[in-house]
């Protein structure tokens, strides 16, 4: 049976928007943003850099968690992004290259 990965990510902006979503394609779906192919929320405020991501292979985990994150407060959305990369770097080409 194939596994199918399913990803929670945050970008952010320039300015330090925010932005959590869910996808089963990261590395399409944050092009999607950098390239502002798709109207919202992160083509508005210009979310472009990929600074955090986690994968799991349950949809169903991966919505829960999407919403879980969603509803934090900044400082704990912050916390979680400086346990990956806390240099908050853009993480796009580790997962494209």
């Amino acid at each position: 049976m194939l596994t199918r990965n399913y990803y929670v990510y945050i970008m952010a902006s320039p300015s330090g928007t925010l932005y959590v979503g869910m996808t089963n394609n990261l590395a399409a779906r944050v092009a999607q943003h950098k390239n502002g192919a798709i109207d919202g929320f992160t083509k508005k405020y210009g979310c472009t850099k990929l600074v955090f991501y986690e994968s799991t292979d349950d949809v169903y985990g991966a919505l829960a968690r999407e919403k879980e994150i969603k509803k934090w407060r900044r400082d704990k959305k912050e916390m979680l992004i400086r346990s990956m990369n806390p240099g908050w770097h853009d993480l796009y080409d580790e997962i494209t290259g």
